[in-house]
């Protein structure tokens, strides 16, 4: 490649300059659009190499489990780059979400040793770690034969690198100085507003920036737009519908889902009354603007139906309502985005997040070339390719954010993406305790809420409940 060139692929690479830009330079010089892809990869690669032996193991191979996700879409899409750059074959199997996360458990209960790395959510780490199923990864991270230089770990986003580590200890602090690192996290989802621009303004709607206003909002909506249902929430009897927007806006009041006592015991925190205020408002807001099938709801039904202009907004994970605002969807391009905080006090929004991320299995037969791939996988230059080239969205690193490429990116098809990711990342992280009888406890959590929208039982008779039966298991689990 001639000088020239590579110095324009160096300032992409480093965030200087935009791929419109690189494409105008590098075209001016007679290369294609296309050849401009290879060459960003192929400098990428090069600058690695450069000061880090990334063919110490070559010839090996590795294994993978992915879920089918934008982000192994673009990973496999960038994988040959990382076997030039290691001489390492990769091979993989992948799975829809709905059988995903049944296929990793079967593997690492049964101590298999065909994977050796796959991708996790965090949460399911406070399973997989304390039975011994996945690696401390602190011992890679930390060794200096092991880790390029290049990967510079403190350029994750502090919350979301701090939610993907626990001590073990039920009650644990995320992120603690005797934390683990059960995983690495790869992309994640915040939880803030998407909305339909153009139906807010054919109802005079501004973006709410509180629950008082989503509730109104909403309802406002539901009314004023006919065959439109005011506001996309999750409702079936899964942890899935507690952890999206319910638990971001419920955090942001300062409630929580526990109680850790001095001596580390667990008790139910759902049932004070500021909990039951919270409830009593999310409650009123689905059985008067939300979807009449809501009971049903996961994150598929929330974003088709935003996508397909069923709704005139969501509370649910910001990738979602990017992914809807693109494609084949009938509202693409009219979708907008806004940061919320549920509490009108609150200085700014905390969400709660979901973190897609990589662990490595227990029982792999090569951890130092598993180890090799998941670096690659989570580094800087993956990075902000995935975000540039594909919809590798939300990147983890500060440096893809700080990226013109992929800043301007947004900015130019998603209004007031970056803006709402920004004002929210310093109070992103999840919400959650960390303790092994999670799944369970959300899930009947989500079973108590159907029961309140459904009239079955009062909010108030319904958390007491709630909270007495939390207690009980946390008892009989010797948690609390």
């Amino acid at each position: 490649m001639y000088e020239k060139e590579k110095g324009l692929v160096d300032a992409f690479r480093r965030g200087q300059l935009s791929r419109r830009g690189l494409i105008k330079s590098l075209g001016a010089l007679g290369v294609s659009a296309g050849t401009a892809g290879v060459l960003v990869n192929m400098v990428s690669t090069q600058a690695m190499a450069a000061d880090f032996d990334w063919m110490k193991h070559k010839g090996k191979s590795v294994k993978l489990l992915l879920n089918k996700h934008p982000y192994a879409d673009a990973m496999i899409a960038n994988l040959e780059n990382f076997k030039k750059l290691t001489g390492i074959d990769v091979t993989y199997d992948i799975f829809p979400e709905d059988v995903y996360f049944d296929k990793v458990t079967a593997a690492l209960s049964s101590r298999s040793s065909e994977y050796d790395a796959f991708m996790t959510g965090a949460y399911m780490t406070w399973t997989y770690g304390p039975a011994g199923w996945i690696t401390d990864l602190n011992e890679w991270i930390n060794d200096s034969d092991k880790t390029s230089p290049t990967y510079d770990w403190d350029d994750m986003l502090p919350g979301v690198r701090a939610s993907c580590a626990w001590n073990g200890k039920p009650g644990g602090a995320l992120g603690s100085d005797d934390a683990k690192q059960w995983c690495i996290p790869w992309g994640y989802e915040q939880n803030n507003l998407a909305y339909n621009a153009s139906m807010f303004d054919k109802i005079g709607a501004q973006a709410p920036t509180n629950m008082g206003e989503m509730v109104e909002v909403a309802a406002k909506a539901q009314k004023d737009l006919d065959g439109v249902y005011g506001i996309g929430v999750r409702g079936s009897r899964s942890w899935a519908t507690i952890h999206p927007g319910f638990l971001s806006g419920y955090a942001n009041f300062e409630e929580k889902d526990l109680n850790i006592a001095d001596d580390g015991k667990l008790s139910a925190a759902m049932n004070t009354d500021g909990s039951k205020a919270f409830h009593a408002d999310w409650v009123k807001m689905i059985q008067d603007s939300g979807a009449s099938d809501w009971s049903s709801h996961t994150w598929y039904q929330v974003g088709t139906d935003l996508g397909a202009g069923k709704s005139a907004m969501i509370y649910d994970a910001d990738i979602l309502g990017y992914f809807m605002n693109g494609g084949d969807n009938a509202m693409a391009g009219e979708l907008a985005f806004a940061p919320f905080a549920a509490n009108p006090d609150a200085e700014s929004p905390t969400p709660n997040i979901w973190i897609w991320s990589l662990a490595m299995s227990n029982f792999s037969k090569d951890k130092d070339a598993a180890w090799y791939f998941m670096q690659w996988a989570s580094g800087p230059e993956h990075g902000l390719f995935g975000a540039a080239e594909m919809d590798f969205v939300n990147p983890v690193r500060k440096s893809v954010w700080e990226s013109d490429v992929f800043v301007d990116r947004l900015n130019s098809g998603y209004p007031g993406y970056v803006e709402m990711h920004d004002l929210s990342a310093p109070g992103a992280s999840i919400k959650f305790t960390a303790q092994p009888l999670f799944f369970d406890l959300t899930t009947e959590w989500a079973s108590s809420l159907q029961k309140m929208v459904a009239n079955e039982v009062p909010v108030d008779e319904g958390l007491d409940q709630l909270a007495e039966s939390v207690n009980r298991q946390l008892k009989d689990a010797g948690l609390g």
